[in-house]
C-alpha cells in the first residue's frame, strides 16, 4: 500500500506490519487546517485498504498530538461549513470502523478536534505531561466533533459536562485515574509502552481481534450516528454565530472574550 497524495501526514511502515502515522505540521502544533482535515477524513480507508498492516500508532510529529483546529480554519468556516461537517463525521466513523488496532501516542497535549481523534483510538498511551481538552465552548462552538459523544460514554454526564461545558485541561494522569485513557508514562517510557502494546496486538490471532474490536465498536458506531452527527449539526449552527468571531478575535489578540 502506498499513502501518496498526503502532505500533513506521513507514514513510517515498520517490519511486523507496524504502521506509524504522523500528523506532520509539527510549526503549528500539528493544528488541523483544512488539508490535515481532508486527510484525515480519508486515511483510514487507505490504511483499511493495507493488508501488509496489522497494528497503527498514531501521533504527532513534534512537541503536541495535535492542538486541534486551526484558528485560521475556524475563521473561513462559514464558507466551508458542509464539507467541514461531512469530513468531521467521516473522520470519526472511519477512525472506529478501521479493523487494525490504532494505538494513539500522545506525545503531547491533545486539544479539541486531536483529543477527538486520540479518544477514538484502540489504546491510549501518553506522556504524562501531556493534557487533554475540548476547549470548543471557549471560543463559540458546540463539542461538535466527536468530544459529545466519548467523554460522555467514558466518564458519564456529570464529569462530561464538567470539562465539555467549561473547556479545562485534564493533566494525562489525572485521564487515566478517570479511565479516559489507558496509560500516562513519563515521556522517557512512552516509547516502551507503546512498542509493548504493538508488538502484543501485532502477534494477536487478527480474525478474532479484528472481529472482537468491531463487535466492541458496535456500541460507537450507534454513538456516532445518535449523538456525534447531530451534536456536528450543532457546532454549524455555531459557525455562523457572533459568539465564535468574538472567540477567534479574543484568541488572535489573547484577550479575553466578551460573549454577547
Amino acid at each position: 500500500m502506498n499513502y501518496i497524495g498526503y502532505e500533513c501526514i506521513s507514514f513510517e511502515k515498520k517490519e511486523k506490519g507496524i504502521l506509524h502515522v504522523k500528523l506532520n505540521r509539527p510549526e503549528s502544533l500539528n493544528s488541523v487546517n483544512e488539508r490535515l482535515h481532508e486527510e484525515l477524513a480519508r486515511v483510514f480507508i487507505d490504511i483499511s485498504r493495507d493488508r501488509d498492516t496489522r497494528v497503527v500508532v498514531l501521533t504527532g510529529e513534534g512537541r503536541a498530538f495535535s492542538a486541534g483546529g486551526d484558528i485560521n480554519m475556524m475563521t473561513s468556516m462559514q464558507e466551508s461549513s458542509y464539507k467541514t461537517l461531512q469530513e468531521g463525521y467521516d473522520i470519526v466513523r472511519r477512525l472506529i470502523e478501521v479493523p487494525q488496532i490504532v494505538i494513539a501516542r500522545l506525545n503531547g497535549h491533545a486539544i479539541g478536534l486531536g483529543a477527538t481523534i486520540a479518544l477514538y483510538c484502540d489504546i491510549i498511551i501518553a506522556n504524562k505531561n501531556a493534557k487533554i481538552s475540548d476547549p470548543h465552548i471557549q471560543v463559540g462552538l458546540v463539542a461538535g466533533d466527536g468530544g459529545a459523544g466519548i467523554w460522555p460514554m467514558v466518564l458519564g454526564p456529570a464529569k462530561a459536562k464538567q470539562y465539555l461545558l467549561t473547556g479545562d485541561p485534564l493533566t494525562a494522569e489525572d485521564a487515566e485515574k478517570l479511565g479516559l485513557i489507558n496509560e500516562a508514562v513519563s515521556p522517557d517510557d512512552l516509547d516502551e509502552r507503546v512498542n509493548y502494546w504493538a508488538e502484543r496486538f501485532v502477534q494477536s490471532p487478527q480474525l478474532a481481534l479484528q472481529l472482537t474490536k468491531r463487535s466492541i465498536n458496535k456500541e460507537l458506531k450507534r454513538l456516532v450516528d445518535n449523538v456525534v452527527e447531530p451534536s456536528l449539526m450543532f457546532e454549524g449552527i455555531t459557525f455562523f454565530s457572533d459568539d465564535l468571531q468574538e472567540g477567534v478575535s479574543a484568541f488572535l489578540e489573547k484577550r479575553k472574550p466578551n460573549f454577547k
